[in-house]
């Protein structure tokens, strides 16, 4: 199993996150309580090994996980279909692309 990030961390990133969906009120939210509430009931001192520890530590980091992927997620999809229908001069323009420009002007003569 690969080596887990000390408890600390993985309660800041998720408090960080927390932080990033609920605003400057973030502290006064049922979330950041919960979480602050699991770590305090989850912490083992030194001189004992429990296995519910390790599996909380684990399912907390996988938590942490999803929380940054559905923030990153969000922002990407904000990104590219906030905006609504787009012509196709912004879509090539999205991936690095130009259109072709027709001979003569606007379009075929006939």
């Amino acid at each position: 199993m690969a080596a887990l990030s000390p408890p600390f961390r993985v309660c800041r990133g998720i408090l960080r996150e927390i932080r990033a969906m609920k605003g400057p009120e973030y502290k006064q939210s049922l979330a950041y309580n919960y979480v602050l509430d699991q770590f305090r009931k989850n912490q083992v001192s030194s001189e004992r090994y429990c296995r519910a520890q390790v599996e909380a530590l684990h399912a907390s980091h996988t938590y942490l996980c999803l929380l940054a992927s559905t923030r990153h997620h969000l922002t990407l999809h904000n990104l590219y279909h906030g905006k609504g229908e787009r012509g196709p001069e912004e879509v090539a323009g999205i991936v690095g692309l130009r259109l072709p420009t027709q001979p003569g002007g606007k379009g075929w003569e006939k």
